[in-house]
């Protein structure tokens, strides 16, 4: 028999379904994987009873007390009838473990993807995040990481750089841009913001359309960092379309907590981090089987070709007046 190359491979259908049934549960054996690479996820059928959604937590990612800050965090929005897709909970606890795995098990929620071109979507998303940023501000995480130049940007460069992915063509260029990049956005990270607990990854995938309300899902990046970092990847489209966007959420988002302008300057800064952190996370994860099958175009020479372009774009847009509300 050989060896397992990645934690990953052991869980096959029937471990999922042990784990599941670990916990006095009884499968009726249907079993569907969800869209997911970070971690793995699975609908697993219960039987007389609504199907679950299963989580197994990356081995190594998230010690303990981050995934279970990660769900009192959940479990606090849900109290307080804010939408969101928050754990179970068996013997006192959310964090289950079981054939060396450790996971949660969710109520399953269906719904669509949300429509962030829909100005009626967008308000409700806003006002839904201001209530979210109300309760995170009352206290920080103990345990979750924080939104940082050194996590997002140093980091990430330094595993681009340290790996072998860049053809060595594009390994000047990359070091070189992704240096200026970080030369020019260091100062704004050196400002003192105020930060609250967050979602962390507010794009349209982690939000479902349901009963005419967005439900907020997979609060797995939930950090603790400036507002604007779950505002600004809710704007898209040229300068009239993103302020126009911009002030629909703010007009919800307002309704419960008070909105910082000033924190529109961090928007292409982190965009810069989301690029430069996106990239060293395919590279940090191209030994999972499931990444290159997900993921075959990372890692070519047309990829980086692409990705230094679209960083040495971020250069000219750092140049540019940031956004401001009611522009148009």
């Amino acid at each position: 028999m050989t060896e397992s190359s990645h934690p990953y491979d052991a869980l096959t259908p029937d471990r999922v379904i042990d784990c599941v049934e670990s916990v006095g549960l009884l499968s009726d054996a249907r079993i569907f994987p969800l869209n997911s690479y970070e971690n793995r996820v699975y609908q697993v059928g219960i039987d007389e009873a609504q199907p679950l959604i299963a989580k197994f937590y990356r081995p190594g990612r998230w010690s303990d007390e981050q995934i279970l800050e990660e769900h009192a965090f959940s479990l606090e929005l849900a109290a307080a009838e804010i939408p969101v897709v928050a754990p179970l909970e068996f013997d006192g606890t959310t964090l289950l473990e079981a054939h060396g795995f450790r996971f949660a098990l969710f109520p399953r929620r269906g719904g669509h993807q949300i429509e962030l071109d829909n100005f009626d979507h967008l308000e409700q998303v806003g006002t839904m995040l201001g209530r979210i940023h109300a309760i995170g501000a009352a206290r920080p995480f103990a345990h979750r990481p924080q939104l940082s130049l050194q996590r997002f940007a140093l980091d990430s460069r330094e595993t681009i750089l340290a790996g072998d992915f860049l053809p060595s063509e594009n390994v000047e260029a990359y070091a070189t841009t992704t240096a200026h990049l970080i030369e020019q956005i260091a100062p704004k990270f050196e400002q003192e913001w105020s930060t609250l607990r967050l979602h962390g990854d507010c794009h349209s995938g982690n939000f479902l359309w349901r009963d005419d309300t967005p439900w907020f899902v997979d609060l797995d990046d939930c950090l603790q960092g400036p507002a604007i970092q779950d505002i600004w990847m809710l704007i898209s489209g040229d300068r009239a379309e993103a302020t126009a966007y911009l002030d629909t959420v703010v007009e919800g988002y307002e309704t419960f907590y008070p909105f910082d302008p000033a924190q529109l300057q961090l928007v292409e800064p982190l965009r810069c981090l989301r690029q430069m952190h996106h990239a060293a996370w395919l590279a940090r994860r191209w030994e999972d089987p499931a990444f290159p099958k997900a993921f075959p175009w990372f890692n070519t020479p047309r990829y980086w070709a692409e990705h230094i372009l679209a960083l040495r774009e971020q250069l000219f847009a750092l140049q540019e007046p940031p956004l401001t509300l009611g522009a148009i």
